[in-house]
């Protein structure tokens, strides 16, 4: 298969189809839904689907979608994994556009409208290719990742297999509203986002009047002094060059009503982010001893919960050289950018990186015309993305899959 021919078919390909990659995604921006359940999302996906040869599979736990395009490859060939994420956020959109969403305290301010209208888009490109196709691709259409884990229920309800065997490569583009020039695609080898994690913590003291302190044991300077170390931890006992960010969201203690009473307990619950599957196991270890001897060394007791998040996004580094060389050849090498450092963010995408090698990528969508660096950024009510990077995004997902499986093809043969 000819590489430039294909890129520029399916990027053809992808102009004709804007106008029902615009209609798909504003629909869905007028009409967000947020979590696992997606009733309505999904039904609209499904419709766009309808008249494409594709095998569907809804998912039991969550209103997922798993679409699965047969090649002419047989049972034995390649498979590759294209994912959209389709859920929205708990924000009251502010953003002015016509299509706004029209569901109270409920916003596409993630862009997972655009990824959903694109992946919709990639599936009728590689269906009129399919008898090119050597291999198949799965599609897969994903609820709840902001702070849902949907990526972990489709991957314990099968997703990965869905084409009757473990697919060989997967991929995922994720737009952002700013930062970016749009239609800039971004990535890099290794650690791509970060692990999230939540760290709380209470400290048991023994409550007393605030005039008799030493009759007491009181865990507010316990919490403090713990906050404080925190912070020393991870400038002084971190590598540099394997940070650890530690964020304490949550501080509380005692009851403003009585300020004369030292109170039972303390508590603080902090944001955990990590690059590295190393940095994040040290820091559940280190920090559960840290915060548990300033505790016995004051006479009070910790408690400590690790609240488990996403962990570390990792790009397989030959599949992240193929997605910029595929990006590369579609968009020109102006428009491809290999990031210098991970970004701080987190992704369930993470779960499938896990088990398949591929990769993650960013599509710049900030709106044409605006400065990147002067906009709203995801998750802002006010953020706002392009219509005009859906063609990119398609012919993206597309090429990803078309070439990753001749290549795929001609290894095996």
């Amino acid at each position: 298969m000819d590489a430039t021919a294909t890129a520029s078919s399916i990027d053809e390909a992808a102009a004709s189809i804007e106008q029902r990659m615009i209609a798909l995604r504003h629909a869905l921006h007028r009409d967000p839904e947020v979590g696992l359940d997606l009733p309505r999302t999904q039904r609209k996906v499904l419709d766009e689907l309808a008249d494409l040869p594709l095998e569907i599979t809804l998912g039991q736990d969550c209103s997922s979608i798993t679409a699965v395009l047969r090649g002419s490859g047989g049972p034995d060939a390649p498979a590759v994994l294209l994912r959209a994420d389709m859920d929205a956020l708990a924000v009251d959109e502010q953003s002015g556009v016509p299509y706004a969403s029209e569901v109270p305290g409920a916003m596409h301010a993630c862009g997972h409208d655009l990824h959903t209208a694109m992946l919709a888009g990639a599936a009728r490109i590689l269906a009129e290719r399919r008898h090119e196709l050597p291999g198949d691709v799965v599609l897969m259409f994903q609820p709840g990742e902001e702070m849902h884990d949907g990526g972990a229920v489709m991957v314990r309800e099968g997703v990965l297999d869905a084409a009757g065997r473990r697919a060989d490569a997967a991929y995922a583009l994720h737009v952002m509203s700013s930062r970016y020039p749009p239609g800039t695609i971004a990535t890099r080898e290794g650690a791509i986002m970060a692990a999230a994690d939540g760290f709380a913590v209470t400290i048991h003291g023994r409550g007393g009047h605030s005039s008799a302190p030493h009759l007491a044991v009181d865990p507010v300077p316990v919490a403090a002094e713990c906050v404080l170390a925190l912070q020393s931890y991870v400038t002084r006992r971190v590598d540099v060059f394997d940070p650890i960010v530690v964020g304490i969201g949550h501080l509380a203690a005692g009851d403003r009503r009585a300020p004369n009473a030292i109170p039972e307990t303390a508590q603080l619950t902090a944001s955990v982010r990590s690059w590295s599957h190393a940095a994040r196991a040290a820091f559940r270890e280190e920090a559960a001893r840290l915060v548990r001897s300033i505790a016995e060394a004051h006479g009070a007791r910790a408690e400590v919960e690790h609240l488990d998040g996403y962990p570390v996004t990792l790009n397989d580094p030959l599949e992240a050289r193929f997605a910029i060389d595929v990006a590369a050849s579609l968009l020109g090498d102006d428009r491809v950018q290999e990031l210098p450092a991970p970004l701080s963010g987190s992704e369930d995408f993470s779960r499938v990186l896990a088990e398949v090698p591929g990769a993650f990528l960013v599509l710049g969508a900030a709106p044409a015309g605006a400065d990147p660096a002067a906009v709203a950024d995801n998750h802002s009510p006010h953020a706002v993305f392009d219509d005009g990077v859906l063609v990119d995004g398609a012919a993206v997902y597309a090429s990803l899959a078309a070439r990753r499986l001749a290549q795929l093809a001609t290894t095996r043969g």
